[in-house]
């Protein structure tokens, strides 16, 4: 499968650089710093689920989009809850994978050439870096967390659903767990909130999603 997808990604214009398992996988693309990674959640020696949270954990922000044959649910709600930015169920045609690496790419290309740095009350966010500030100390953030305040600040003041996030952060269209926005949102609320309990900055607006007030 590696060499197949190796040969149809190159006919398509693409440079790859293939790995045979997952601890391979790891060291490439952390030496490498590649555009995209395609990665299958079952590989030998580390899985792809690992591979994707040590990835995150040292602070890759490579967009990923996993493969899997399982099908499961609880593997795609991992890998979203991980860091992964897509996700495409085995067997597929390589002109669906080419579509989504080209769609991914198209999207993160365009997140680099907005404006970087964002300030709201005692926040300071800089999007490029993907480093953060509260009271000028240094403020832990996931890079979902990061993605949601992006797409927020691209629509303040307005009502996003859970939906839209799910779409535009997450990258999938009518997800149907939307609990996990709810979750990310609790736990953003935690962070930059002063008091999360009544929040300033994300509001929730009933039976509808949220709104960004920053």
């Amino acid at each position: 499968m590696v060499l197949g997808l190796r040969k149809n990604l190159e006919w398509d214009g693409f440079d790859v650089v293939a790995a045979p398992d997952g601890e391979t996988g790891l060291s490439l693309a952390l030496g490498d710093h590649p555009d995209l990674i395609l990665l299958d959640i079952m590989l030998p020696a580390l899985s792809g689920l690992d591979v994707c949270r040590r990835l995150r954990n040292n602070g890759l922000n490579t967009p990923v989009i996993m493969l899997t044959a399982r099908g499961q649910e609880i593997d795609k709600v991992l890998g979203l809850e991980i860091g992964a930015d897509d996700y495409i169920t085995k067997p597929f045609s390589i002109r669906e994978l080419v579509a989504r690496v080209r769609a991914l790419l198209r999207r993160t290309s365009t997140e680099t050439t907005q404006s970087d740095v964002y300030r709201f009350g005692n926040i300071e966010l800089s999007f490029s870096r993907h480093k953060a500030q509260k009271n000028g100390q240094a403020l832990e953030l996931s890079p979902r967390e990061f993605g949601i305040l992006k797409y927020f600040m691209l629509h303040r003041g307005e009502t996003v659903t859970r939906d839209q996030l799910l779409d535009e952060v997450w990258g999938y269209d009518n997800f149907p767990l939307t609990r996990t926005v709810d979750n990310h949102i609790a736990r953003l609320r935690q962070k930059i909130e002063n008091n999360p309990a009544e929040p300033t900055y994300i509001i929730t607006v009933h039976r509808v999603g949220y709104k960004f007030l920053g």
